[in-house]
């Protein structure tokens, strides 16, 4: 299994704290959220991941040069954005023939990632091509809401509609199979995942639901909340020029001043 950590985002919602600091590495409880992904995955043996840079791309790649990412870490810089699925196509020589995890690193997910592999690779139903992670949302129509049979597999799809049969959302976290990549490579026209690549795949997308935490970090409010969760991932507990800087610098002032 490979990984693609997607952090190339604008932050709009998240300004002014953005207009200096990228959204993927905003602090949670101190730390850099792309941290904590990158610690997830390395946790779950995934030893070949891929970040996409665009936003405040050197401030990125200067994070993703410290040594604890060396040799198992890599990014791509996007002159304009592609969407999931373009970035995807573009880099299909790294993914290559392997089961590929896909995660928006602006998100701020705790839970118990070793199940949701495991239920990927040995649980979901027969014939299902991709695992979406799900989450209860609190405000629906700020979420994409599906829609599931008996067997929790996706037969509807509803991205930020006024109202939504549910509650339930997608987390925008993923794991795909080869097959998927394939049909993206084929379909040029597919860039985003959940409007053009989602609603292809209804009937072979399984779901697996994240009973703990899962927030999108994209407004000041929501990063205010994501300080308060009780959840410690593991993390490189290390000292180096980067983390000196990071700890000095002045986004976690801006913070406190806004929430």
């Amino acid at each position: 299994m490979r990984a693609l950590l997607l952090a190339a985002g604008l932050g709009t919602r998240l300004r002014p704290l953005t207009n200096n600091w990228p959204k993927c590495l905003m602090p949670i409880k101190g730390r850099p959220l792309l941290e904590y992904w990158l610690s997830i995955l390395k946790q779950q043996n995934i030893s070949e991941v891929l970040i996409n840079r665009h936003h405040h791309s050197e401030m990125v790649k200067g994070f993703i040069q410290q040594p604890q990412f060396n040799g198992w870490v890599k990014s791509v810089y996007e002159d304009r954005l592609l969407g999931t699925a373009g970035t995807l196509r573009k880099n299909a020589d790294f993914f290559r023939d392997n089961t590929v995890l896909i995660a928006h690193a602006d998100n701020w997910s705790c839970c118990d990632f070793e199940d949701f592999i495991l239920y990927h690779n040995l649980k979901r139903p027969a014939d299902t091509l991709i695992t979406m992670m799900t989450f209860d949302c609190q405000n629906p129509s700020s979420c994409g809401v599906v829609e599931i049979n008996s067997q929790g597999v996706v037969v509807g799809f509803h991205e930020k509609v006024e109202s939504p049969p549910g509650k339930l959302a997608n987390a925008a976290v993923y794991i795909i199979e080869p097959e998927v990549l394939q049909w993206i490579k084929n379909n040029l026209e597919a860039n985003d995942f959940s409007t053009d690549v989602i609603p292809y795949f209804f009937g072979k997308i399984a779901t697996w639901k994240n009973h703990n935490i899962h927030k999108d970090i994209g407004t000041i409010e929501m990063l205010k909340n994501a300080q308060l969760d009780i959840c410690e991932p593991p993390i490189w507990g290390i000292s180096n020029r980067w983390q000196e800087q990071f700890s000095k610098h002045s986004i976690h002032k801006e913070i406190k001043d806004n929430i």
